[in-house]
């Protein structure tokens, strides 16, 4: 069996359980945040992946990885399942997966909103409600603050994009004008 099944079908089960406990909200806070440390450390993978670390220690590395304290009670249960089973080797793609799934079944757009300077909160609740409201789910925004756009914004969602900014009007204009 490879990888990508694997942690698919670790991934559902793990979904199954968290909406059975009504607490997919928090695995999905825990999931993320594993996946974005395993990018974020690259020790990490190392460390889980060495057959000479105890159990006990990759269990308590894995879990401050979820958030420690913070972490759910079932992503606790499910990552001493994984260690059980000797699959920890595969637990960031478990956390990817899981994650898809989620965002999947609860209609989680990712988007990414540039501007030029930092939006208040207001703002960018409004960018985020518009795009709510054309799509029907719910948005997760990534906000990136980029002084080369010069003003306005440039907004990604799913295969959409909207470049509103000042650099790209100008850029059109200098193209019109050299024609």
């Amino acid at each position: 069996m490879n990888t990508g099944v694997i942690s698919v079908r670790y991934a559902r089960a793990l979904l199954k359980s968290a909406i059975d406990t009504k607490s997919e909200e928090l695995v999905y806070r825990d999931m993320t945040l594993l996946a974005k440390n395993y990018i974020d450390v690259p020790q990490l993978r190392q460390t889980i992946d060495n057959p000479m670390l105890e159990a006990e220690k990759k269990q308590m590395l894995l879990v401050t990885a979820c958030g420690g304290e913070e972490a759910s009670s079932l992503t606790k249960a499910f990552i001493s399942l994984v260690l059980k089973e000797g699959r920890e080797s595969m637990i960031q793609f478990m956390a990817n997966s899981y994650v898809t799934l989620y965002r999947k079944q609860k209609n989680v757009i990712r988007g990414k909103l540039t501007t030029a300077v930092q939006l208040s909160p207001e703002t960018e609740q409004r960018m985020k409600s518009m795009v709510e409201n054309r799509t029907n789910g719910r948005v997760e925004f990534e906000s990136e603050v980029n002084p080369d756009i010069i003003g306005g914004f440039i907004m990604e969602y799913d295969t959409y994009r909207m470049d509103a900014s000042v650099k790209t009007r100008l850029n059109t204009i200098l193209n019109t004008l050299k024609k």
